[in-house]
């Protein structure tokens, strides 16, 4: 460190020290708050060294503590502290509001509860909006409407060609391919996932101004970044990777007002960069450009995915995109290699060296979509040239020299129907994480990190807790639920400055508030939801170019760590948003929110994925009837429902609702008002009985029987979209069977664990035979043991004529008697 800085530093610190009143210790929490049922770590960290360890929780309104632990204490010195403690209080999950207390010091108030990250996804996309070039909502004004002129064309150099649209890459008015590819296929991916209206809501319209249009947000910035890719690749073999270059860095200015000179005058018209596979710059800097794969790769698993989400939406807008998806991806696999972004008079531009995970991606989203085994087998042969994405393996890397951060394409193939495959991709993903760490245990690092702090950490960060999040989905496996909790609270406030991530979020919270941005330099406001750069190793900052701090560093004592953090608009290196960084964490925050949704049905899962208790929080009880053939207990389940003024629900299979002779029974069912879900078209068995995890179909067989399942449900005028219940065939199934329904909008229901009324199929001859009065006894005794809050009963409304004792005979005797005990019965 430069003795002047040093210098600087030390009386920054004085006088931070000083203004907060002699603070020498803080407790660093998420300031968004917690899910309930999640892993809650804070972190202790003081410039001041004593053996105590003991923390408590305390409740905001009567500060009555809550909950006491002992903090494990970490390497404080990694951050130039004295002291350092992990504050683990997992347990607490009762809904409130808290603080905690250690060593004398108080955490900032927090939350616990459900609906902590509602709408964390949706604030996302006020950067994105902001982020718009052509058109901007934000300023409600045009920009770059003379885009552009072709450079470094054989043929074509100077000719005008309309590239209008898309998003700036950060606080410049540059435009990358890879960056807006990257982008669009990460909220496409979140949809992918989350495809969920309450979630995604629609508050603006296509032109990203407030009033609704019938589309989700997302979708309407996602079509925004397709409708300039299209304009980025007009032909098969001509491509686009860049508008602008660095003659950008004039000055802090708005888009609308960009006069910026690249030779054609001031603001008529800026470079478009054609894809040459060959380095690049029209000045003295060149790129390391080898290909066109990386960009071409982009390309084609964008407008694939693309085709896939608009289907229904635009037909017309989807066959452009699925026209442009293959040509693209054969354009990646005829000029191998990476293309890099350009610059022209410094040094600094993207260093994208790697290729073959762009071009996994789109082999696997073409696998993912058709099913097709020879999109599979290209998808694998690029995928094991990279088993980890590279930053995650070394702990460096130049600037965005292994981009995307993530390898989306590794996650599809562990969805794979081939066995070796899937865990093949599995194991990858997992290697990946045990990578970041393994580096965060090396450090002993009071907040668990192990992500280099290259620049654009955060985007990083964003990474990581995405493939945690799939990993664990994937594999069920627990190992790194620490890691990419203390990941996504790093994001929220619990890192050693305090502060969250995002512009402007959350509420009331340290949120940077001076980024490198037009909107706080000239206009004096937030660029609401922008994920800013993040820290950055101290050895990078100290030898970039142009940076001057414009205020006291409210941060001075956290900057002696190996990272720096400034809310400073004079930083561009740690405090400026990213479009690219922001529409990363779309898929995270949505599905927290929806983890979030269902954690307030008070909903318990099945260790396979299956919910099997729905509202836990209340004595209800949702009583269920499944039937593939067998139902001549009807006329007498549904006389003793009616008897007690109750509602049930009932899953059939496309067998049973095509037999003429129960139709008139299925009517009867829907019109007294009973749920009528899907129980499988064939009533196939989908894993061995002594195998569980191995399928015995495969993906594109089970979704064309759940289809056909629910087409025939549709002819009894049974509302689809309203139908999200299913029931497996025998009530029997594996983690990769649920992921495959719930993929359909289908949420995969079963009897609750340890209720065994479900096993009054079993006749005389067999040796697990039950009688009904041990069913009955059963329940009860498990009632008064565990109680039946939320559970779900299933009894079968025809079991084999040898079974002459018939548990649904005595259903009103059940429900007598249930009700005695306070419990209420609803349908799903």
């Amino acid at each position: 460190m430069k003795p002047n800085r040093l210098l600087t530093l030390c009386i920054a610190l004085m006088g931070f020290i000083v203004m907060q009143g002699q603070s020498t210790s803080w407790i660093r929490i998420n300031q968004l708050g917690y899910l309930p049922q999640s892993i809650k770590v804070a972190v202790f960290i003081s410039q001041e060294k004593n053996n105590i360890t003991y923390f408590e929780v305390k409740d905001v309104k009567s500060n009555i503590s809550v909950f006491k632990g002992e903090g494990i204490a970490a390497n404080a010195k990694r951050w130039s502290m004295q002291k350092a403690l992990r504050l683990n209080f997992s347990q607490l999950n009762t809904d409130g509001e808290y603080y905690i207390e250690c060593d004398g010091v108080k955490s900032p108030v927090f939350k616990i509860n459900t609906n902590v990250y509602d709408g964390a996804a949706d604030f996302l996309l006020n950067y994105m909006r902001q982020q718009r070039c052509g058109y901007n909502p934000y300023l409600d004004a045009e920009c770059h409407q003379h885009d552009g002129f072709i450079v470094d064309h054989p043929t074509r150099t100077g000719e005008a060609i309309d590239v209008r649209g898309g998003w700036h890459d950060a606080s410049d008015y540059l435009q990358y391919l890879p960056t807006s590819a990257n982008a669009t296929f990460q909220m496409l991916f979140a949809w992918q996932k989350t495809p969920d209206k309450t979630i995604f809501k629609d508050k603006y319209n296509a032109l990203g101004k407030e009033g609704q249009n019938g589309i989700p947000d997302i979708l309407d910035e996602i079509r925004w970044g397709l409708e300039w890719m299209i304009k980025m690749n007009p032909d098969s073999a001509i491509m686009f990777n860049q508008i602008a270059d660095d003659r950008d860095h004039a000055s802090m200015r708005l888009p609308s007002k960009d006069h910026v000179d690249y030779g054609w005058g001031e603001g008529t018209g800026r470079p478009v960069y054609f894809i040459t596979g060959n380095p690049q710059g029209l000045g003295q800097y060149k790129n390391r450009t080898t290909g066109v794969s990386s960009s071409a790769g982009k390309f084609a698993s964008a407008f694939a995915l693309g085709a896939d989400i608009f289907k229904d939406i635009d037909p017309t807008f989807a066959s452009a995109l699925k026209n442009k998806a293959q040509p693209a991806y054969s354009f990646a696999e005829i000029v191998i290699g990476n293309t890099q972004t350009a610059c022209l008079k410094s040094p600094y531009f993207y260093e994208e060296d790697n290729y073959v995970d762009d071009i996994e991606l789109a082999a696997a989203v073409k696998y993912n979509l058709t099913n097709d085994e020879s999109w599979l087998k290209k998808a694998d042969y690029w995928g094991q040239l990279e088993e980890i994405t590279p930053w995650m393996e070394l702990g460096r890397a130049r600037h965005y020299q292994f981009y995307p951060f993530v390898n989306l394409g590794h996650y599809y193939l562990s969805q794979s129907n081939d066995k070796n495959i899937k865990d093949k991709y599995s194991k990858y993903m997992g290697n990946g994480l045990n990578c970041l760490l393994k580096r965060a245990n090396e450090n002993d690092d009071p907040f668990l990190f192990g992500i280099p702090f290259i620049w654009c950490s955060n985007n990083l960060v964003a990474a990581a807790v995405t493939h945690a999040r799939l990993y664990n989905e994937t594999s069920g496996d627990d190992t790194y639920l620490e890691m990419e909790a203390a990941l996504r609270d790093w994001l929220f406030g619990c890192n050693p400055w305090g502060t969250a991530m995002i512009c402007g979020f959350p509420e009331g919270g340290d949120y940077p508030s001076k980024p490198h941005s037009f909107v706080s330099e000239l206009l004096h406001d937030i660029p609401y939801g922008g994920l800013v750069d993040g820290p950055i190793y101290k050895s990078i900052y100290e030898n970039l170019r142009g940076i001057h701090l414009r205020y006291e560093d409210s941060y001075a004592p956290f900057q002696f760590g190996p990272a720096v953090y400034h809310d400073d608009p004079g930083d561009y290196s740690s405090n400026e948003p990213t479009m690219d960084g922001t529409a990363s964490l779309s898929f995270y925050l949505s599905t927290m929110e929806k983890i979030g949704k269902d954690q307030k049905k008070n909903n318990v899962k099945d260790s396979q994925g299956a919910t099997v208790q729905i509202g836990t929080d209340r004595k209800v009880i949702h009583l269920i009837f499944s039937a593939d053939s067998a139902f001549e207990g009807a006329p007498s389940i549904l006389k003793t429902l009616d008897k007690n003024k109750i509602k049930a629900s009932f899953f059939f299979t496309g067998n049973y609702l095509r037999m003429k002779e129960h139709e008139q029974i299925i009517k009867k069912i829907i019109n007294s008002g009973h749920y009528v879900g899907g129980h499988s078209d064939k009533h196939l068995l989908y894993a061995p009985w002594d195998d569980r995890q191995n399928s015995l179909v495969t993906k594109d067989s089970l979704i064309n029987d759940l289809n056909q399942n629910l087409k025939e449900l549709s002819k009894f005028s049974i509302d689809i979209d309203k139908s999200v219940y299913f029931l497996p065939p025998y009530e029997w199934y594996n983690k990769e069977n649920v992921r495959w329904i719930e993929s359909q909008g289908q949420t995969v229901i079963n009897f609750t664990p340890c209720i065994k009324t479900a096993a009054d199929y079993t006749t005389p001859d067999m040796k697990n035979y039950r009688s009904s009065e041990e069913l009955i006894d059963q329940l009860f005794v498990f009632e008064k043991e565990n109680g039946l809050n939320g559970s779900i009963v299933l009894i079968h409304p025809g079991t084999h004529p040898t079974r002459t004792d018939k548990l649904y005979l005595r259903l009103d005797e059940i429900i007598l008697k249930l009700k005695k005990k306070g419990y209420s019965f609803e349908r799903l």
